[in-house]
């Protein structure tokens, strides 16, 4: 294991949190868990083993590099607005779909039709923060089923305007289990968010090697 690689915080332990954290630590990679009940990261860290430490929330953003946000979109603004400053110099990855049950059984957008939650949270970065949009291109099941698949990995797609930070996303989706495929900025977060055609919930169904990827983007 390389020694020089980002410090990790996952940020929320619900379904794509605890996978994210998963596939990562499978994947040999060191990770600090957070979650506002500080007794759901310390029983996650106890059964995920000595790669896994848990932290309150305000301490793992402190002690990371690269911060993983696998909490609500709503929760993200709010993480943001009310400590923003604790963000400064860091990567943040936003993995959100902005949606709530529709009241059929589906999902419907909270924001507008043709925005992102990409594009919101960028415009609540503080200074310093650097972007990615990425892990949430796939449902959970999904996401934890083809982690490591072969002989053609599986894609996350990721979005980013940072490009001095692409080697960084890329180290940490396949230490993950995938094949990183930036598709552009963050101007592009619409498309691997939920109904988007580079996510499984729209237009792209299932997960698709890298083969398969290059066509689509």
């Amino acid at each position: 294991m390389s020694t020089n690689k980002s410090k990790i915080a996952v940020i929320g332990l619900g379904n794509i949190g605890k996978v994210v954290a998963t596939n990562l630590i499978n994947g040999n990679r060191p990770v600090i868990v957070a979650s506002r009940k500080i007794q759901e990261a310390k029983s996650f860290a106890q059964q995920a083993g000595n790669l896994a430490t848990a932290l309150e929330v305000s301490d793992a953003i402190k002690e990371a590099d690269i911060i993983v946000m696998s909490v609500w979109f709503d929760t993200i603004r709010e993480l943001l607005s009310k400590q923003g400053s604790e963000f400064k110099g860091k990567i943040i990855i936003d993995p959100s779909n902005p949606i709530a049950p529709d009241g059929n059984g589906g999902f419907k957008k909270i924001i507008g039709e043709k925005d992102s939650a990409g594009k919101i949270i960028a415009g609540l970065l503080p200074s310093g923060a650097k972007l990615a949009k990425a892990f949430g291109t796939l449902g959970a099941a999904s996401l934890s089923d083809a982690s490591g698949r072969k002989p053609d990995r599986a894609v996350l797609f990721f979005a980013t305007d940072d490009t001095s930070i692409n080697g960084k996303i890329e180290d940490l989706i396949r230490d993950a289990g995938f094949e990183a495929v930036r598709i552009g900025g963050i101007d592009q977060s619409i498309r691997i968010e939920v109904f988007g055609d580079l996510h499984e919930f729209g237009a792209l169904g299932k997960p698709v090697s890298l083969a398969e990827a290059k066509t689509k983007v």
